[in-house]
């Protein structure tokens, strides 16, 4: 595959060479000769169609863990959110001991590698808020629980330049991977002033299914924002608001 670094720019196939648009700019790569007949029936693709089954079982779970924060993510992501939850997913289905290749799933996986996982990486949240923090989920009573002591915002928040006030939000997903559905609640510790006053302690605590059988996902993220007449208004589009998977539970 080459990359087009002159004035051209191609879409679309001439002779052997296809040329596309991509994130990266334009690229010019080789058609292949192999049909899809043959890599779904000949036996030397075994391996093949074993790695484009997990691949896709990993793009339609990244996809649901995506659309079970959606109301959190669209405030807080990057252009490549997608492609990294997908190969995030893939060692989750890798780390599957059980399930034979090309069959293993993200429930006999290790959800737990994807705690950590930051949904904007141009603002990551270990390196906005300086604040500890402690994440507790509870399985049984079907609660996810985030606890931030009292701290001083101009001291302890990264905030961009602009910014008057902030918001710490949270959400607890319930995913069920199997079935593609989710349950999910959200809470927020409200509009706070960005500046040299301590808040009060912050308990953010979300609530799914009690003994839930499926994995559990406690996401939490800042949002910021700048007061124009009385209006909190979200700085660049949320550009600079953080999002991550702080605790997971998995079956």
């Amino acid at each position: 595959m080459a990359k087009l670094k002159g004035p051209l720019k191609i879409q679309g196939t001439l002779g052997d060479i296809t040329f596309a648009k991509t994130t990266d700019g334009y690229i010019a790569k080789e058609k292949t000769s192999l049909d899809g007949k043959r890599i779904a029936t000949d036996p030397s693709f075994q391996r093949t169609r074993e790695n484009g089954a997990e691949f896709s079982r990993a793009g339609k779970a990244g996809k649901l863990l995506r659309n079970a924060v959606h109301g959190l993510l669209q405030n807080a992501k990057d252009s490549r959110v997608a492609s990294r939850l997908t190969r995030q997913m893939m060692k989750v289905i890798k780390a599957d001991a059980t399930s034979a290749r090309g069959l293993r799933n993200v429930i006999d996986g290790e959800a737990e590698i994807l705690q950590g996982f930051e949904f904007n990486v141009n603002a990551k949240l270990g390196a906005t808020m300086y604040v500890p923090h402690t994440s507790v989920i509870d399985r049984v009573a079907g609660t996810l629980t985030i606890s931030i002591p009292s701290f001083v915002p101009a001291e302890k928040i990264i905030a961009p330049a602009g910014s008057t006030h902030f918001r710490i939000v949270s959400m607890g997903a319930e995913v069920d991977f199997e079935q593609e559905s989710f349950i999910t609640d959200s809470k927020d510790s409200g509009v706070l002033a960005w500046d040299s006053t301590a808040t009060a302690a912050i308990s953010l605590a979300n609530a799914v299914t009690a003994n839930s059988t499926h994995p559990l996902f406690l996401v939490m993220g800042i949002q910021f924002y700048q007061q124009v007449a009385g209006i909190y208004n979200p700085l660049k589009n949320g550009a600079f608001n953080a999002l991550s998977v702080v605790k997971v539970s998995g079956v």
